[in-house]
């Protein structure tokens, strides 16, 4: 049995076990990666671990860990009032305006990943407040990003934009943007619809919160983690605390106090909105490692109250991290056993352009929500020139077809982005939230690469 079909098989079986069994599927992809890779591919353990995700646990541990801290010194609690000022207290803006953000920070040149690390704390901690569904918070933000992601001077942009010139296409960068952009704004539309968006009209921030701080104890026994909600807990993970979900001792209720109602402002929390603005710079304008910097401003604040975060480090989503960091492993052995390659060829051996457009589309949407969109477009839209170059079916839509079907599933919970929003997430039963997140992405990988067909590249041949 080829190396290829071997992978292939290995990916259904680890998808298969995860289901029915209570085991975290990042432990069962390394379990994978080991025996395909060096039984069917032929890798060494050395070469295997060149495939493990560095960067990405990196950031994982470093944004969750910053976050939790920021939540611990109730200066999440200071920006969540912040913003609603912004919308005049009307709730059922504030998933547009994480939306907005997100689109406007990946449109000027910010990776993805770094504008989802960046708002998807702060927007999930609106939703745990004001009552709104965290995956309606969360989806917005990553189509946000996406909707933004294809400017002329974005990453994703510049790639497909390089592609296109280098390989003589017609080419339209302007189209393949705006396109992007409406596309995720109709998912984020019908997503406010049916998640429950409409319930949120009319509703304001000022009556929910005089509500809660009634309900909320005054004296006597721990207070309840904000919100009221049950605690976060990991993918797989042992119980233990966790963002947003573990009770606060009395300091750290004496600081979230202090936020409530137009409290005094600590120094510990300016010190904390000083390295947020320090992390959205120096990731964004200065192109530095978002892990890095996010766990060096963590360390920098916890020394500031080192008893305060002694239990900040538990709070990072372990869980999450070993099943992003399992998957994209195992991804890297798909990737050298040539599987990618092998399903890339066998679709553009169908001949009947209108068919191969389809099928590349969803070859890319099911391959980019495991591994780097970025890459996959590359591979996408080179797999499709041969075809787009002898002028049978417009270049343009097909190139946006692509672009988007690749893009829109980083939803899913192994991608950068989702893993983010799901490492984030607050007030929710991790497992629970990890399933809904799932359905949405196969929901979005199976429907998502059909309508970008049907809208973009069917015009283009009839």
């Amino acid at each position: 049995m080829s190396p290829e079909i071997v992978s292939i098989l290995a990916l259904v079986a680890i998808f298969a076990i995860a289901t029915f069994l209570p085991i975290n599927m990042g432990a069962l992809a390394f379990v994978a990666a080991f025996l395909v890779g060096t039984l069917a591919v032929g890798m060494t353990t050395d070469d295997i671990l060149a495939g493990f995700p560095g960067e990405l646990v990196l950031t994982l541990i470093g944004v969750t860990y910053l976050f939790a801290i920021a939540q611990n010194n109730g200066t999440v609690d200071l920006l969540v009032r912040g913003a609603v000022r912004l919308v005049g207290g009307q709730i059922a803006l504030i998933p547009w305006v994480m939306f907005g953000v997100t689109a406007v920070l990946t449109g000027i040149g910010a990776l993805s990943p770094a504008a989802v690390a960046i708002v998807a704390p702060i927007a999930l901690g609106f939703a745990r407040r004001y009552g709104i569904n965290p995956l309606l918070m969360g989806m917005m933000v990553i189509h946000g990003a996406q909707g933004g992601g294809f400017s002329p001077i974005s990453v994703y942009g510049l790639t497909v934009n390089e592609i296109v010139e280098e390989n003589d296409l017609p080419s339209s960068p302007l189209t393949v943007f705006l396109a992007s952009l409406f596309f995720n704004l109709a998912i984020a539309a019908v997503l406010f619809v049916v998640l429950g968006g409409r319930a949120l009209l009319g509703r304001k921030a000022a009556d929910v919160d005089a509500a809660r701080a009634a309900e909320e104890p005054t004296a006597g026994g721990a207070s309840p983690a904000p919100g009221g909600g049950p605690a976060v807990r990991g993918h797989g993970a042992a119980p233990g605390p966790a963002v947003g979900g573990s009770p606060l001792t009395a300091e750290q209720a004496t600081a979230t106090a202090s936020t409530e109602g137009g409290g005094r402002i600590e120094l510990e929390q300016v010190l904390t909105l000083v390295g947020l603005v320090a992390l959205a710079v120096l990731a964004l304008a200065f192109k530095l490692d978002i892990g890095f910097v996010s766990i060096t401003i963590a360390v920098v604040l916890a020394m500031f109250s080192a008893a305060r975060h002694k239990g900040a480090v538990a709070q990072i989503s372990w869980s999450t991290v070993l099943l992003i960091a399992g998957v994209l492993t195992f991804v890297f052995v798909l990737q050298e056993a040539g599987t990618i390659d092998y399903v890339g060829e066998a679709a553009s051996g169908l001949g009947s352009p209108l068919l191969v457009a389809l099928l590349l589309a969803y070859i890319g949407a099911v391959v980019s929500a495991f591994a780097s969109s970025t890459a996959i477009i590359g591979v996408a839209i080179s797999l499709a020139v041969p075809f787009l170059l002898a002028g049978e079916i417009g270049a343009v839509g097909v190139v946006v077809a692509l672009s988007v079907a690749s893009t829109i599933v980083d939803v899913s919970p192994f991608s950068t982005n989702g893993a983010l929003v799901l490492a984030n997430a607050q007030d929710v039963d991790r497992d629970g939230f990890y399933k809904q997140i799932l359905s949405y992405s196969v929901v979005v990988v199976v429907i998502g690469p059909l309508i970008a067909w049907l809208v973009f590249v069917v015009p283009g041949w009839l």
